[in-house]
């Protein structure tokens, strides 16, 4: 069935169209009509597609061997992407195909406004799926480092934002230990948050809508980076990456408006945040501020380049390292202005891990101990053996029998042990 699927002769969409025009819009020719469409428009993008998601699948599938993990959660709209992308897209086109069978839309209008929802639901999954397999394998280069997933503790990977931000917090997608050092790790944030307390501070934070990095990261176990202290509403991050899958990701320009140029109260601490906010980004477009401002108060959005963006990014967040991982090579004049800026370019890394190690080595160095102790030390099989036979004898016996306490009293002895040369002389 599928050989004979393979070398079927595909009639195009607009003939399928003429088709329902005589017979109505039955089900199985507008099925046909959303198949053919997207075979047309987006062939070779979905060919490329499930390449990269085989890359991803590898890397994800590597993680949760390599962490002992459940298995990993996904956007609704994403998961479904990357499932099956060809049925993805023609789901994209329900209501279009419905609307052309019925004569609410021409042949023209059907096509601009398919075109559109295809190309862009593949631009956005692209982007995501690209960025998740940034973060997938530098979790897999932590994890073979030591590094082992602490929070969440339902031992999935979540590359998931919806629901788990409760109203003032921003908690992180994943805290990684290796019994020592802490590295929390945030997908896509800020994003806006309820408040309860009063509702101007939920517009502050839509301020942050236009301005979210791919990832940041924190060194220690930081389970909300939302901070009231000072001017930003969110920690100083210490590493920001940015991801970049497409070849010509600096020629790309995108409107930075929004929330942005809406009427601002005005409460001391925001006016001084906005104002370096345009300052930043008078720098950054090398014009003069009073430009910048004459922009808004207009209700105009801004135009920049994508590497303009990044550059706003570090300004804006004042990260200690700020890393751009681009899947395609940077041109030598777009990397000068960067790098002139102190962003860290990492390029032509396609899908290669190796290429990444450079980057997770950045986020080895800002894992910071935990305030909270929660010290993570890998047990072999026979130890885990060992333990839980230790448990059921010491609660058998009354004594304390929690895991801290008998592995405090297992190196208490080992310690002993060695101070009087014991196991030495054993050993021969």
């Amino acid at each position: 069935m599928r050989r004979a699927a393979e070398s079927r002769k595909w009639r195009s969409w607009i003939e399928v169209y003429e088709e329902i025009r005589e017979k109505g819009d039955l089900e199985e020719l507008l099925e046909e009509l959303k198949e053919s469409f997207v075979r047309e428009e987006a062939a070779e993008d979905v060919k490329r597609v499930r390449a990269w998601i085989r890359e991803f699948r590898s890397a994800v599938e590597a993680v949760e061997r390599a962490m002992g993990l459940k298995g990993a959660i996904y956007p609704k709209e994403f998961g479904s992407f990357i499932r099956d992308p060809e049925l993805h897209l023609r789901k994209k086109l329900f209501i279009y195909s419905h609307d052309l069978a019925r004569g609410r839309l021409t042949p023209e209008e059907f096509y601009a406004k398919a075109h559109s929802a295809v190309k862009t639901s593949l631009l956005t999954n692209s982007r995501s799926l690209y960025q998740s397999w940034v973060y997938a394998t530098l979790l897999l280069h932590l994890a073979e480092r030591g590094f082992r997933l602490i929070y969440p503790d339902d031992l999935y990977l979540h590359f998931e934002r919806s629901g788990r931000q409760r109203a003032g917090m921003i908690p992180p997608n994943a805290v990684l230990s290796d019994g020592f050092r802490a590295v929390s790790l945030f997908i896509e944030a800020p994003r806006p948050v309820g408040w309860e307390d009063t509702s101007d501070l939920s517009r502050v934070w839509k301020l942050y809508i236009a301005l979210r990095p791919d990832m940041l990261a924190y060194g220690g176990r930081v389970l909300n980076i939302v901070t009231q202290d000072g001017e930003s509403p969110i920690m100083r991050p210490d590493v920001v990456i940015e991801c970049k899958e497409l070849e010509d990701w600096y020629k790309r320009a995108r409107e930075l408006k929004g929330p942005i140029i809406r009427p601002l109260t005005a409460e001391e601490w925001r006016r001084r945040w906005i104002e370096g906010l345009w300052d930043g980004l008078a720098d950054v477009l090398d014009i003069k501020r009073g430009e910048v401002e004459r922009k808004f108060k207009e209700r105009r959005g801004l135009r920049l380049r994508d590497p303009q963006i990044v550059l706003l990014y570090k300004k804006f967040y004042e990260p200690r390292r700020m890393i751009l991982v681009s899947r395609a090579k940077v041109p030598g004049d777009v990397r000068e202005l960067l790098e002139g800026e102190g962003v860290e370019v990492v390029d032509d890394v396609n899908f290669s891990r190796e290429k990444l190690v450079a980057v997770a080595d950045a986020l080895e160095e800002a894992a910071g101990l935990e305030k909270v102790r929660a010290d993570f030390v890998e047990l072999t099989p026979r130890a885990r053996t060992i333990l839980q036979e230790l448990l059921r004898e010491a609660k058998a016996h009354g004594l304390d029998g929690s895991p801290p306490r008998l592995v405090e009293l297992a190196l208490e002895l080992l310690a002993s042990q060695l101070a009087r040369g014991a196991l030495a002389s054993e050993s021969h």
